[in-house]
């Protein structure tokens, strides 16, 4: 607040203090210096506001005290005309806030009481509640955990008046990623939840079961489900198969009476008492039961009985960081790449990109030459720890950076529709990195942008020249073909650690990059020798092969035709390059079967299905059921989220089943989706049952799903060289040529697409 220009004294005049009355009505009181007010003073507006207090030349600055007509008061620090510092505000509805304000905006840590007696104690952030802080409800309910943009958001502990109390993640308010639930009476379940309602796999352990020591699993959330240390990440998942190692959990085979059960009966009860309604099935001892259950949007699809054998003398602890360093050097052509060395590295690849990006964004654009593809089209840069003239000063080792064809990608970004300053933000930014585990027996390392849009993958020399290789065909084949399926390449580095370690990165799209949860994820070759995964080595987010794929997908037929003619343009341009064991990475979000409205948990049956609601909090109520089916409506543009990231690129496909127009896709009470190629594809999911496999202790409850398709081509970088050509000779000769995934890229072609054939099938 700047009131010099109303309270101005006469040329000349030098007062220590004086009075005035202004022609609009307001008043001064005070000290002035000069012309302005300076020191102690009391100013009162027309309009019924008053301050009283420090100015300091002319503005209101140190302390004071401020009260509006309206009745909100405010007493505190000031600075510059704003509310700057440690101050208490009452506002008219007599809630009232006391600490630490920014520019007039609650900022820093502090204390608001709401009128209805509800309680937030923690940090703030631009006026709403981000950090840590702890938030308390009349009802008894209280939260404490993170927070952001006045949203419960990422790790916390939620307890309910009547004991119930759930520690895991939340987003935007919901339950949404690992957690357990801890009921009143004593029973468990560990699991995963999104959007607020279970989804994934968890085990359920009814009230009196030995089950897993909540203070040891509740520290293993600072890993995520891969067993790999989030480095930079506060959201993690746990795998099912991560909480049945914790109890030393074994299946039980005693399934003869679940299984004649009919659907209707799995949630007519709450999850507590569907769990105990069977404790002493088979003859099992009642602390020994428990449940491995698998959900969709709320939905219990699949359960199992199991048994569990917990021994009080063991020690349960989350992964070391030692047994991860192990974990790390078994399966990495890079064994050096561990604990501090890791570090180091992610810092080095963020500051060479955001020193790449940089350099190149400013230089106006032009079309790639013949020689931006050249061995002289190349960056090099020294980052010394101190920094340089060029570079900036930084808390990892000294490093040498390169960058390989800066134009030529700075090109493929824009054709892409990647926003430089975004693309620097997701990957430079301070939330960092996060090494996810390698879905492939390459011993490449994985890091995973913080908004998920950014796969960064270690290169080894050969797949590197591979790449240099085939860049200028690839840029005319992606420029040509915007709806192309190949693996999006955004920039190729090298960085030289001071001891002459060299590690070659490239920067992706994440073709799973969306809102939606994946559920299933599968790398389909089209060969099948070797193609399965052990059962025991199946976890949630396992990327699973061919031999594991249990659906086939029944599609539009224009989506389906669209589909299969990028499939063909996409593998011929690989034949052309002479390259092989590249595969179809595909995933799946299910959805919650329409006709299981009637069989839902009851939303009042259980406690963990409450609503977390409140004043100024901005938690919303969650759905008494999850939402059903798959909806294609015509596309709007207006309609759907245009957030940049590795999909915005590509046409919106048109559908037969809506006149052949462009389309969205409409998930009913979560979002509305743009359809493009290899993105929110909608399907039916028909399972294909196995007559002659023996009587699972899994109960499958459902043949068909609809589903949310994802998928793209993947490890493009294998040419068809001499040393492939001997293995495929040394393998004919204990397999069949046809079944063994090395083999001619003209055979590897053809085959690979009529594998795909067979998963997506003509018709519905």
């Amino acid at each position: 607040m700047d009131t010099s220009s109303s309270i101005l004294s006469p040329p000349g005049e030098r007062e220590r203090e004086r009075e005035r009355e202004f022609s609009n009505g307001d008043f001064y009181s005070g000290e002035v210096k000069g012309l302005l007010p300076h020191g102690k003073g009391k100013y009162s507006w027309s309009d019924g506001t008053v301050y009283e207090g420090d100015w300091d030349q002319g503005k209101i600055s140190g302390k004071g005290k401020l009260t509006w007509s309206s009745g909100a008061k405010y007493q505190g620090d000031f600075s510059g005309g704003y509310l700057h510092g440690i101050g208490t505000m009452t506002s008219p509805d007599e809630s009232v806030y006391s600490g630490a304000w920014r520019m007039n905006v609650r900022h820093g840590l502090g204390r608001k009481e709401y009128c209805n007696s509800d309680l937030y104690d923690g940090s703030w952030k631009e006026g709403s509640q981000e950090g840590r802080g702890s938030y308390s409800w009349t009802n008894g309910n209280r939260y404490i955990g993170s927070w952001k943009k006045g949203k419960m958001c990422g790790r916390g502990v939620m307890r309910w008046g009547d004991g119930d109390l759930f520690d895991g993640f939340w987003l935007n308010g919901s339950r949404h990623g690992s957690g357990v639930y801890k009921f009143a009476d004593g029973s468990l379940y560990f699991g995963t939840w999104s959007r607020g309602v279970k989804d994934g796999k968890g085990i359920f352990y009814p009230a009196g079961s030995k089950h897993p020591s909540l203070k040891k699993w509740c520290r293993s959330l600072e890993y995520d489900d891969t067993g790999k240390f989030v480095l930079s990440r506060s959201n993690s998942s746990m795998g099912v198969d991560e909480i049945r190692s914790l109890s030393n959990v074994s299946r039980s085979l005693s399934m003869n009476t679940l299984a004649s059960d009919h659907p209707r009966d799995l949630t007519s009860k709450s999850a507590r008492t569907f769990g105990s309604a069977r404790q002493s099935e088979g003859g099992q001892d009642k602390n020994r039961i428990a449940y491995e259950r698998e959900y969709m949007q709320g939905v219990l699809i699949r359960e199992s009985v199991i048994t569990s054998s917990v021994d009080r003398s063991l020690k349960i602890r989350p992964p070391s960081s030692t047994a991860l360093s192990k974990q790390v050097s078994a399966r990495t052509f890079m064994t050096f790449l561990t604990g501090e060395h890791n570090y180091h590295l992610m810092l080095n690849l963020q500051l060479g990109i955001r020193y790449t990006v940089g350099k190149i964004t400013p230089v106006p654009r032009r079309e790639v030459r013949g020689s931006d593809f050249g061995k002289k089209a190349r960056t090099v840069m020294f980052f010394p720890r101190d920094g340089s003239n060029l570079t900036p000063p930084h808390k990892s080792i000294d490093f040498s950076w390169k960058d390989y064809c800066p134009m030529v990608f700075r090109n493929l970004r824009e054709m892409f529709k990647l926003d430089a300053a975004e693309y620097m933000m997701s990957i430079c930014g301070d939330d960092g990195l996060t090494e996810i585990c390698s879905p492939g027996k390459s011993g490449s390392i994985f890091y995973l942008s913080h908004d998920d849009r950014f796969v960064i993958k270690t290169l080894k020399q050969s797949e590197l020249k591979v790449l240099l290789k085939m860049l200028p065909r690839y840029y005319k084949h992606v420029g040509d073909h915007e709806n192309t399926l190949i693996t999006k390449f955004f920039g190729v580095h090298r960085i030289t650690l001071k001891w002459g370690k060299k590690v070659r990165f490239v920067v992706m799209g994440n073709m799973f990059c969306t809102e939606l949860k994946i559920h299933r994820r599968y790398d389909l070759k089209g060969s099948s020798q070797g193609r399965f995964t052990e059962k025991i080595k199946i976890q949630e987010k396992t990327t699973l092969k061919d031999l594991d794929l249990a659906y086939e997908f029944h599609m539009d037929k224009l989506l389906r035709e669209a589909l299969f003619k990028q499939i063909y343009l996409d593998c011929a341009f690989l034949e052309s390059l002479q390259i092989i064991d590249y595969s179809l990475l595909l995933g799946l979000h299910f959805r919650a079967p329409g006709q299981l409205n009637d069989i839902l948990e009851p939303p009042n049956a259980i406690s963990d299905q409450e609503s977390v609601s409140s004043v100024d909090v901005g938690v919303t109520q969650e759905l008494s059921i999850p939402p059903k089916g798959l909806l294609l409506v015509t596309h709007e543009p207006n309609s759907v989220s245009t957030a940049p990231g590795p999909h915005i690129r590509g046409s919106t496909l048109r559908a037969f089943s809506v006149g052949e127009q462009e389309v969205d896709l409409i998930l009913p009470g979560t979002a509305r989706l743009r359809v493009q190629l290899g993105v929110n594809m909608p399907a039916q999911a028909h399972h294909k049952l196995d007559e002659d496999k023996e009587e699972s202790a899994t109960i499958e409850l459902f043949e068909v799903y609809d589903v949310v398709v994802y998928m793209g081509i993947i490890d493009i970088l294998q040419e068809y060289n001499t040393k492939k050509k001997v293995e495929h000779k040394c393998k004919s000769l204990q397999y069949d040529p046809l079944t063994i995934s090395v083999t001619e890229p003209t055979i590897y072609s053809k085959r690979f697409v009529n594998f795909l054939h067979k998963v997506f099938p003509e018709g519905m």
